[in-house]
């Protein structure tokens, strides 16, 4: 397979698996191909194309040819330099590795990691907060993420890349959506009515049964086994955690369980003042759990040699979503 048909195949299985309509996201294309078109010279030249056709700043192809022939990809939740400088090594050893794929973003995709946070904005009108009252908590946010960001070093990893000649994909929101829609189908099927039996659904994932032998298993930080669940909400994409001040809001619209990867201490407390339930499955499982379905996919497109790496650990399923 083509570098270039698989980067196209994540973005279109992402949109697929997206929480906005596919008419909000042509309106995302619109306005960002608008926005290109009212730009002078100067600034077209640094304008990132890729945004014209993938709604996800945090998924890009960050080295390599396109047209480069993919047979064999090792496959990580986090690339760095010390796992690049592993698959040279084990190129020296005569194992074919053609692409390296991280599921979090590195270079320009970590760069512009807050755009794809307007996806929030979606989760929460569909619990039934006002568009108006989500975007004003989000911007916020968003902008407290730009700030963070920026003055990091993005291109440290992809620059070893260069120098190794490895071809560098990442592949971030696309394969969060395709947790989110994962767990939203299962409790939308068997709608667990107390904590405890959302906690044993989760736990029989391979992702979080494997997570659980090396003590990190699936967490009820606030409530207990034998707590009520009517309204779940799943913290699981748009790129990194939400507004703290969207829970008296989720609250007000009846969400008394959220399901999320991880949680800071700043939204661990919200919750629990607006008595929330919160559900933790573990961070990296949660990676997995998208990393693998996706990689189903690429799969049933043409055979790939998949090697595991960085805290990846590959579960096949027959059907990808």
């Amino acid at each position: 397979m083509k570098l270039k048909t698989i980067y196209q195949e994540i973005i279109k299985t992402g949109i697929e698996a997206d929480i906005r309509s596919k008419k909000e996201i042509d309106n995302y294309f619109k306005e960002k191909k608008s926005a290109y078109d009212k730009l002078g010279k100067p600034q077209k030249e640094v304008f990132d194309l890729d945004s014209l056709t993938n709604p996800f700043a945090d998924t890009r192809v960050l080295y390599g040819e396109l047209e480069a022939d993919i047979k064999s990809v090792i496959v990580g939740v986090d690339v760095s330099e010390a796992e690049l400088l592993l698959i040279d090594r084990l190129r020296e050893k005569k194992t074919a590795i053609d692409l390296a794929i991280s599921h979090h973003p590195t270079g320009k995709a970590l760069a512009s990691l807050y755009d794809v946070m307007d996806l929030q904005i979606f989760a929460y009108n569909n619990e039934g907060i006002s568009l108006s009252a989500s975007e004003n908590l989000l911007t916020e946010r968003k902008a407290e993420i730009e700030r963070r960001i920026h003055a990091g070093n993005h291109q440290k990893i992809v620059d070893v890349a260069k120098w190794l000649k490895i071809n560098l994909l990442c592949m971030h929101t696309p394969c969060d959506n395709l947790a989110y829609q994962y767990i939203k189908k299962l409790m939308d099927k068997e709608a667990p009515s107390t904590i405890g039996k959302i906690v044993d659904l989760l736990n029989e994932i391979p992702e979080y049964k494997e997570s659980a032998k090396n003590n990190n298993a699936v967490m009820i930080e606030i409530g207990s086994r034998v707590s009520r669940s009517r309204r779940i909400h799943i913290e699981f994409t748009g790129g990194t955690e939400g507004p703290a001040g969207i829970y008296d809001k989720l609250s007000s619209c009846g969400v008394d369980t959220i399901i999320a990867m991880h949680q800071s201490e700043e939204h661990f407390k919200k919750c629990k003042e607006h008595n929330i339930n919160v559900i933790v499955a573990p961070h990296i499982a949660s990676d997995n759990l998208g990393v693998n379905i996706m990689l189903d996919h690429l799969t049933t497109k043409e055979k790939i040699k998949i090697y595991e790496f960085s805290g990846f650990r590959r579960f096949a399923r027959k059907t990808h979503r």
